[in-house]
């Protein structure tokens, strides 16, 4: 409760309106959200009966009965808001001497989206529908035909699936414009990504993490790589603290010879390896994938010392932790909101309460 005394509320005011109806303040709705997003608590649901039962959840909303619309209606339309209280509490942390920006390990993790990967259209599926909905209609019609004593409830049975038919040239309208092959009827920002094991509809989560454990960026993206995500989180980390890291750490999903010649154009120490040399540093065998860039030369040759060696070996100390908290204890394994912009805001609510705590505990050490 006391950091969310410590920031501005501004933005989440101006996004009220004059005219609106009876309101909880933002600071306790706040409040109310980044604890239970700290203890793993990412339902609305759970939240509104925990505000009954807990009294540690009736003190940070002062007692008021929050109900679940109201509270999953302040995580939807406030993304905005909430990325700028995380920028905030960056700022915050950096003029208690923390941050440090030295030092950053970027990665990246594939979490679900709130959507059920059956209820998906592909244009087979489309024009499988179709012709089956065309067969049941003309079967019904027949079956009309000879029943003359009721037929007014197959009449309504046939315009529903006519109205069904009428729906699908829409849907498959969506699908050509979004260039998919197959996308979410639930959600269509939600993606089919590769992740261990299979394939996971869902989004992206990125975050740029700190030598002291602190998250310094964080974003949610539709990206099925994550090489064309270096560069952009590094700026990311820029705009979120002012500054560009000195060095930066990303394993071998983030390399490619242009995210290497923009690094050491900006005089960032980046260490990326390429897949080849990733297993070399892993498994300890000698790779002999051909380099043929100078700037890729260089980073083997800089990877392949001791120093480099060290200095990558933090990567995994440094970032995976964070996502272990975040996925294992507190629960960020699937999105409750739908919609790109709206999983921005339900990541940077949770990043939030990560550093929260993570400054508490940096404090009390």
């Amino acid at each position: 409760r006391g950091v969310v005394e410590r920031l501005d509320m501004t933005v989440f005011e101006h996004s009220y309106s004059v005219e609106g109806g009876e309101l909880y303040a933002p600071q306790l709705m706040l409040g109310v959200w980044l604890y239970a997003y700290a203890l793993g608590i990412t339902s609305a649901r759970q939240v509104e009966r925990r505000l009954v039962e807990d009294l540690a959840f009736r003190y940070l909303a002062a007692g008021e009965r929050m109900d679940n619309w109201a509270l999953s209606a302040f995580r939807r339309r406030h993304g905005r808001a909430l990325n700028d209280a995380f920028t905030q509490v960056l700022e915050w942390a950096q003029s208690m001497g923390m941050v440090k920006l030295g030092r950053v390990a970027i990665d990246s993790t594939r979490i679900a989206a709130s959507a059920c990967r059956d209820r998906v259209d592909s244009e087979q599926a489309l024009r499988a529908t179709r012709a089956q909905l065309r067969r049941q209609v003309r079967n019904w019609q027949k079956a009309a035909d000879r029943d003359d004593a009721e037929p007014g409830g197959l009449e309504v049975a046939i315009g529903e699936l006519n109205k069904a038919l009428e729906e699908l040239p829409r849907r498959l309208e969506r699908l050509n414009k979004s260039g998919l092959k197959k996308l979410s009827r639930t959600d269509e920002d939600a993606r089919f990504l590769r992740q261990r094991g299979g394939f996971a509809l869902g989004y992206t989560g990125e975050i740029a993490v700190s030598d002291d454990h602190l998250i310094v960026a964080q974003r949610v993206t539709q990206n099925a790589t994550d090489n064309g995500s270096l560069l952009p989180m590094i700026d990311e980390v820029r705009q979120r603290c002012g500054a560009v890291p000195g060095a930066a750490l990303a394993d071998s999903g983030f390399f490619s010879v242009a995210n290497l010649e923009q690094m050491e154009q900006q005089n960032i120490d980046g260490y990326v390896p390429d897949s080849n040399l990733a297993c070399e540093l892993n498994l300890g065998v000698r790779c002999r994938g051909r380099v043929y860039a100078a700037a890729h030369r260089r980073m083997r040759a800089k990877l392949r010392s001791p120093a480099g060696q060290a200095a990558y070996a933090r990567r995994k100390a440094v970032v995976e932790p964070v996502f272990g908290v975040l996925k294992q204890q507190r629960g960020m394994r699937q999105f409750r909101t739908r919609g790109l912009e709206k999983v921005n805001g339900e990541f940077t609510l949770a990043t939030l309460a990560y550093n929260i705590t993570r400054l508490q505990a940096l404090m009390a050490a």
